[in-house]
C-alpha cells in the first residue's frame, strides 16, 4: 500500500504565504515525478507544479514567480512554497506521485487526500 499524506493547508490573507508538504510512504520502489494539483469549486483539477527525480520543474503560468516546488528524495517528500497568495489560489490542493511499487511493476499515479487552501481577508 502506498499513502500520500499532505499537510500545511489553511486560511491565509491575500499576500500571505503557506508551505504545503506531502510525504509518500509504504511499498515504494522508485518515485519519478512528484507534484501538486489543485481544484477550485466548479473547476477542473489543474496542474500547479511538478518536479522530477532529477529536479527538473514545471509550473502553471498562473503561479510562476510566486510558487516554488521542491523535494527531498531521501524522505520521499515534496513541498510547495506558496507566496503572494491571492483569492484565485483558493482550492483544494492534491499531492501527486508517479511511482513504481516494485521493479516489475508499471509506473502509475498516486494521489493524496487533498488539503484546503483558502485565501481571504
Amino acid at each position: 500500500q502506498v499513502r500520500l499524506v499532505e499537510s500545511g493547508g489553511g486560511l491565509v490573507q491575500p499576500g500571505g504565504s503557506l508551505r504545503l508538504s506531502c510525504a509518500a510512504s509504504g511499498s515504494i520502489f522508485r518515485i519519478d515525478a512528484m507534484g501538486w494539483y489543485r481544484q477550485a469549486p466548479g473547476k477542473q483539477r489543474e496542474l500547479v507544479a511538478r518536479i522530477t527525480s532529477g529536479g527538473r520543474t514545471n509550473y502553471a503560468d498562473s503561479v510562476k514567480g510566486r510558487f516554488t516546488v521542491s523535494r527531498d528524495n531521501a524522505k520521499n517528500t515534496v513541498y510547495l512554497q506558496m507566496n503572494s497568495l491571492t483569492p484565485e489560489d483558493t482550492a483544494v490542493y492534491y499531492c501527486n506521485a508517479n511511482l513504481k511499487v516494485a521493479s516489475w511493476a508499471t509506473t502509475r499515479d498516486y494521489w493524496g487526500q487533498g488539503t484546503q487552501v483558502a485565501v481571504s481577508s
